[in-house]
């Protein structure tokens, strides 16, 4: 199980586990509660766990281009906090968010140890909260997406939008690891395209800055992802879309 993970797992049809997730959740309901995404860690049904940091946040850090200064950010959807730990770093506090507390607990096991050995443990926290209910004491300079998104059947995207633009500074970016594996409809667990994204972002104010293919990704979904980096215009043409 751990060296699949590491290696990572393709999420789609053709994978076993991705069904089993589906109906874990619930199958095309519109809202997963925690106790869905529970009993996917508890039975190590996890196929889109890397067992290690996502190679394109490994990328970003080194990259420098990352806000630091005090800059906070968040990560909804953040599983066992690989991603949490490896973006924080001095000038940059980063919160891990999962609706699901064994996952959290996880994330905290894991996390403690990562800091005890080469780490600092004050430069990241995790809470287990709905994301569409939980309210942080300030916004965020940084949201990064992966893996949940597409978490969401497709009647919640417009839900997701509205959070990530409540969530972020008016000033502030997201970014979007997209998993975008063409003509498959089992999903991980939701099959999306980059057109989805655009149309719950852009009625909000939000307008791709960057888009590249994800050069970095782990063998099985080489050719399937890409990074978007998205900004929330100031003084957009929908008035409904101003900054909060």
């Amino acid at each position: 199980m751990a060296s699949t993970a590491v290696a990572g797992q393709v999420l789609d049809g053709s994978n076993p586990a991705v069904a089993r997730v589906r109906q874990l959740i619930g199958g095309r309901q519109e809202y997963c509660p925690g106790d869905g995404w529970s009993r996917c860690w508890e039975e190590g049904v996890t196929p889109w766990d890397l067992g290690q940091p996502t190679p394109a946040v490994v990328e970003l850090v080194k990259s420098g281009t990352l806000p630091g200064g005090g800059a906070t950010v968040l990560v909804p959807g953040c599983g066992a906090g690989y991603d949490v730990v490896a973006l924080s770093g001095p000038g940059r506090f980063v919160v891990g968010l999962d609706i699901c507390e064994t996952a959290v607990a996880k994330a905290k096991k894991w996390s403690a140890a990562a800091a005890g050995a080469d780490g600092d443990g004050s430069l990241f926290a995790f809470v287990a909260a709905d994301f569409f209910t939980w309210e942080p004491p300030e916004r965020f300079d940084l949201i990064f997406d992966y893996t949940f998104f597409c978490a969401f059947h497709p009647s919640m995207r417009p839900a997701w939008a509205k959070r990530m633009a409540d969530l972020l500074k008016p000033d502030g970016e997201l970014i979007t690891l997209m998993y975008l594996a063409e003509g498959q409809e089992a999903g991980p667990p939701f099959n999306t395209t980059v057109l989805d994204y655009e149309e719950v972002l852009k009625p909000l104010g939000f307008v791709i800055t960057c888009i590249q293919d994800n050069h970095v990704a782990v063998k099985p979904r080489q050719g399937m992802e890409k990074i978007a980096k998205w900004k929330r215009m100031t003084n957009p043409t929908n008035p409904d879309s101003s900054a909060q």
